[in-house]
């Protein structure tokens, strides 16, 4: 199987994450990775933590090389320096996506996976996209994406994301609800679940409590439960965002709906981040951003480029690692899908 890895801003942590995640993709079950951005950041990332960078390819070479390679895009730009936010960062950022799209729609590769790119640079280089799913979904004239979070069996779709605050309550319609509960239902039977459990969690505090607090949870998402209740769909709530986690955490559910960017969040990062109770440093990143609704596969890490310490070979790659395998078990339940069709 081979995929396409978008190393994202190469002046923060992507060049870093692709190649430690690299070392551990080997054997006869392992993707083929092709790595897109910028090769000289690469060679720099490689030569800082004495990794080995896979060989240069032209684009005409992709579908029949055999193992990981780098596709260089645009390889006389100069190289951006780590830590700085740049347009030639966001240039590199937004090529890489352009190409891996064109590749994923092609069949050429089986789907993408996305290292972490810096929105600043991104509309520096002229690109106005709030990020990585916005991008996409113009990419490939696709309308009504939805993003999930996932840790493990711990899995997040949210209705709204990159969102005030003040604008998700009118952003809670029925057909919104519908389809990020279609869609999710449809992502967890092709991760293998064949009866997913599904709990949409509520937007005010105790589900509005007899609409004291608020009554969308009662007028808007307790009716469309109640619909794909009577279609034979396990799905559940609303249930009040106090508790809905920690039932998903038990393994009551195989998945929440949250309303909004940070309800969801909020206990992925918390499950899958770990930090050094002396210093308060990242330990560990964990977690996967699955772009659900596209008509390519693809997932990408959950954190962001991490100016701070990019260039200095000590940021962790467990959720490129992750997402990559993710990646993977996708792309194996669609093929499996097609081949039964």
């Amino acid at each position: 199987m081979k995929l396409a890895v978008t190393m994202g801003d190469p002046a923060g942590i992507g060049p870093e994450i692709t190649l430690k995640a690299l070392q551990k993709m080997h054997g006869p079950d392992a993707p083929e990775l092709i790595i897109l951005g910028c090769a000289g950041a690469l060679d720099v990332a490689g030569r800082a933590m004495g990794l080995p960078v896979p060989p240069r390819i032209a684009p005409d070479q992709v579908a029949t090389h055999r193992g990981h390679a780098v596709l260089s895009l645009d390889p006389d730009s100069a190289t951006p320096e780590p830590g700085i936010v740049s347009a030639t960062g966001g240039h590199f950022a937004f090529r890489a996506i352009s190409v891996a799209v064109d590749l994923a729609l092609a069949g050429t590769v089986a789907g993408i996976v996305t290292a972490p790119l810096n929105k600043e640079a991104l509309n520096l280089a002229g690109h106005s996209y709030a990020g990585h799913t916005d991008m996409l979904a113009d990419l490939t004239g696709t309308s009504g994406t939805v993003m999930m979070l996932a840790h493990g069996n711990f899995r997040v779709a949210h209705l709204t994301t990159h969102v005030a605050l003040a604008d998700v309550p009118k952003l809670l319609t029925p057909q919104r609800l519908n389809r990020v509960i279609d869609l999710t239902h449809t992502a967890l039977k092709q991760l293998g679940l064949t009866n997913p459990r599904i709990a949409v969690a509520a937007l005010n505090p105790h589900a509005g409590e007899g609409g004291i607090f608020g009554r969308e949870d009662i007028d808007i998402s307790a009716p469309v439960v109640a619909e794909w209740v009577a279609r034979g769909v396990h799905v559940e709530g609303p249930v009040p965002g106090d508790t809905v986690f920690v039932k998903l955490k038990g393994g009551r559910y195989d998945a929440v709906i949250a309303m909004y960017h940070d309800q969801g969040h909020v206990p992925v990062k918390l499950l899958g981040f770990r930090t050094n109770p002396e210093t308060g440093a990242w330990e560990a990143l964990n977690g996967v951003n699955v772009t659900l609704g596209l008509p390519i596969i693809r997932t990408s890490v959950d954190h962001g480029t991490a100016f701070d310490i990019a260039g200095q070979g000590i940021a962790s790659a467990d959720s490129m690692v992750e997402a990559i395998e993710y990646a993977v078990a996708l792309a194996q339940a669609q093929k499996a899908g097609q081949s039964a069709a």
